[in-house]
């Protein structure tokens, strides 16, 4: 990881501290961002994780809050199956359900439990992000990357649909795409609680966002500017206090 702008592991196995993670039928692979969302996003008794992929993100959730119950989409079959069996393979198996759904499938399901719908004290995505960018040629790779199938419209529409009154609802973007996710989070009544600009190296400008977002309006925004590698090219503080119960040492 030293030096690297984004950790993407192309082969088809991933070791984690205390999971493995196998993704050949994945468009996406694990990289940096799930990584960093994993690790940072706010979670609760009843979790979202909105576009799982490898399950990855999922995973780390469930290790992260021991109590909750953690409900994974993603509208590619394939990728759906992968998880299921990450999940299967891992601790976390009766705590982590993986269902082949689209968000806005989802959300109009009117999924209920005990005659009441089902909301979430929390939900989380790495979401599709390239709007305006030439599609990659591999269907399933766009898929996973553009916001044809998920727009950000239809992404915090779904997420004000599913997120309880306190709930938080965590993210990470590109900071191309930062005016158009606060642009739909305030059409949709969600205001911003966290705001990290993500730098590669001190001397970059921010790549990415690690944004959250609440119906319910805080007193203060948490908003910070960090790194992920140090000029040397060894791994920031902040970046190795993040994530170093994850990765084997």
């Amino acid at each position: 990881m030293q030096g690297s702008d984004v950790l993407v592991m192309m082969k088809e196995q991933f070791d984690f501290r205390h999971f493995t993670i196998c993704q050949s039928r994945c468009a996406m692979k694990v990289g940096t961002d799930g990584v960093l969302l994993g690790a940072w996003a706010q979670g609760g008794p009843r979790i979202l994780d909105v576009g799982t992929g490898t399950g990855l993100v999922a995973l780390m959730m469930a290790e992260r809050f021991p109590q909750a119950r953690i409900t994974a989409i993603d509208i590619d079959e394939d990728a759906c199956q992968q998880a299921c069996d990450n999940v299967l393979a891992s601790p976390y198996a009766d705590r982590v359900e993986v269902v082949n759904r689209s968000l806005q499938q989802f959300a109009c399901a009117g999924t209920v439990e005990r005659d009441r719908p089902i909301v979430f004290d929390a939900i989380v995505s790495n979401p599709p992000y390239f709007s305006d960018s030439l599609k990659n040629p591999d269907k399933k790779r766009q898929v996973a990357r553009h916001t044809d199938m998920l727009s950000y419209r239809d992404l915090f529409a779904g997420v004000t649909c599913l997120l309880a009154g306190d709930g938080v609802f965590c993210m990470i973007a590109p900071s191309t795409e930062l005016d158009r996710i606060l642009t739909e989070s305030y059409i949709q009544g969600l205001s911003m609680i966290s705001r990290y600009a993500v730098k590669t190296t001190p001397d970059k400008l921010p790549k990415r966002y690690l944004l959250a977002f609440s119906p319910k309006r805080p007193a203060t925004v948490d908003v910070r500017t960090v790194n992920l590698t140090e000029r040397d090219g060894s791994r920031s503080e902040w970046y190795r206090n993040l994530t170093d119960n994850f990765y084997l040492r």
